[in-house]
């Protein structure tokens, strides 16, 4: 028997905008230490004996952010298992049981949402190793947080009678988000959890429950494994197929109808970084009960959190404010009113604006780029690209670009043609040109590119090859 984390990097965090975008969401910010939260959900259970690889399942468009940041943590992916789209956590679940069916019929599986917080590790691996022993009794597990107030965003789990051996719980029922009032007499009769979304369970089990409780869940992943392909180093699930899967979650698929389900108490200072307000709660306060970072001053100003990316944030006379900068966008609230975030963010997407997806600078498996300047008929970009990366061999129908090293060496591909570009030194490639940018140098490559045509949107490129195998009409 072995123990594989399964890491659910969905959700877009839109309550914690403008630093959480959908083309960089939460799970890839370093918001709380200097390791993202996903890198934080990797390495919570890798030192310990008899754990596998994780495996993580993620939205298509943050395939190469998830493995480079796996990298970067010095780790190595299990597998990384594509979701065309969205389609909630239990058809995620069911793909990583699938995929870990097929190598080890005895798989237990740890399953974390890549966006929480943890700080006592310690406790935590305590908490699993007791549920891994319930797991492989036939329970379904769950991790109950033990409450240290009446909080009304979470939803509740009421512990029924005690499990032998003591310290864990069979599930009596699961609970929506509740009103104050009954928020204070669950915190009060001391049997309900907050539900921290994160379960221990053998992959055959749960694929037996979701045969019962969910079976167009499971035919639609079945079918999407089958019509799966390796590309590169990830399992692309086919797509027409698992986009015919219901949404839906793990607890209204399967956790509220089993009669295996079991929670074990969990006293580890977990947060899931709901809003700004729960990362001011988490933080480390000043002696007027700010949190700041970045360059920031302030004066008479108490209980509030102020992060700054780009310039200098002052705030003066401020009590149990937010005030979030980015290149791009201020946001500035109540620490109250946090949870609304989202409706500035449904205002960006019902006005067409980009900002709810997009940071200014553009993360791609080669490198990024980041918008500098726009007009009618141009725009400029500072492009970096990694040692030795390439762009796709490209062309584009309505734009001509000019650029210019201002970093490193650059090799270039402009019709028949291949040449070096060093510090200082320009080309221009014509419109309708088939050409390619290289780094093959060892240091990062700057370039400055200025575009000019009559359209100049992402989706102008047609791709003849590209090491990274992607279909989509991005750079």
């Amino acid at each position: 028997m072995s123990v594989y984390p399964v890491i659910l990097t969905g959700g877009a965090g839109s309550r914690l905008w403008p630093l959480s975008r959908e083309h960089y969401p939460k799970p890839l910010l370093p918001l709380f230490g200097e390791r993202t939260l996903l890198q934080g959900t990797a390495a919570r259970l890798m030192d310990l004996p008899g754990v596998e690889a994780p495996v993580f399942v993620c939205n298509e468009e943050h395939r190469f952010l998830v493995a480079e940041q796996v990298q970067a943590l010095g780790g190595k992916a299990g597998a990384i298992l594509l979701e065309p789209e969205g389609r909630n956590t239990a058809p995620a679940l069911t793909l990583a049981a699938l995929y870990l069916l097929e190598k080890d019929p005895d798989a237990v599986m740890i399953v974390m949402p890549a966006d929480h917080v943890i700080p006592d590790a310690a406790v935590f691996q305590t908490a699993v190793a007791q549920g891994v022993a319930l797991a492989n009794a036939g329970n379904l597990v769950t991790y109950g947080v033990v409450p240290k107030h009446a909080e009304t965003g979470y939803g509740y789990i009421h512990r029924g009678a005690a499990l032998e051996g003591g310290g864990a719980y069979r599930v009596d029922r699961f609970v929506e988000k509740p009103d104050a009032a009954t928020a204070q007499g669950y915190l009060d009769s001391g049997e309900y959890y907050w539900n921290s979304g994160i379960f221990t369970l053998r992959a055959d089990a749960w694929i037996t429950e979701m045969r019962q409780h969910a079976p167009a869940i499971l035919a639609a992943c079945e079918e999407g494994m089958a019509a799966g392909k390796q590309d590169i180093d990830f399992c692309r699930v086919g797509k027409d197929a698992f986009l015919s899967s219901p949404s839906d979650s793990i607890d209204y698929a399967v956790m509220e109808k089993t009669d295996q389900a079991a929670v074990v108490p969990l006293d580890a200072g977990w947060s899931d970084i709901g809003a700004w307000s729960a990362l001011w709660d988490i933080s480390a306060h000043d002696g007027e009960g700010n949190v700041t970072q970045g360059d920031v001053l302030t004066h008479d100003v108490h209980g509030t959190l102020v992060l700054a990316q780009h310039r200098c944030v002052a705030a003066i006379g401020l009590q149990d404010a937010v005030i979030i900068e980015t290149s791009d966008a201020v946001l500035v609230t109540h620490r109250d009113r946090a949870q609304d975030v989202k409706e500035i963010v449904s205002q960006l997407k019902k006005s067409g604006r980009d900002e709810y997806k997009f940071h200014r600078r553009i993360y791609r498996p080669w490198g990024d780029y980041e918008g500098i300047d726009r007009g009618p008929r141009y725009q400029v970009k500072r492009l970096t690209v990694k040692p030795g990366a390439q762009l796709s061999l490209q062309m584009h129908h309505h734009r001509a670009e000019h650029w210019v090293v201002v970093k490193g060496t650059a090799r270039v591909t402009r019709g028949e043609e291949v040449f070096i570009l060093s510090e200082n030194e320009s080309t221009y490639i014509p419109l309708g040109t088939k050409h390619r940018l290289e780094n093959p140098g060892a240091i990062p490559l700057e370039i400055i590119e200025v575009q000019s045509g009559s359209y100049l949107g992402e989706d102008d490129i047609v791709r003849f090859e590209d090491v990274y195998n992607r279909v989509e009409s991005m750079p």
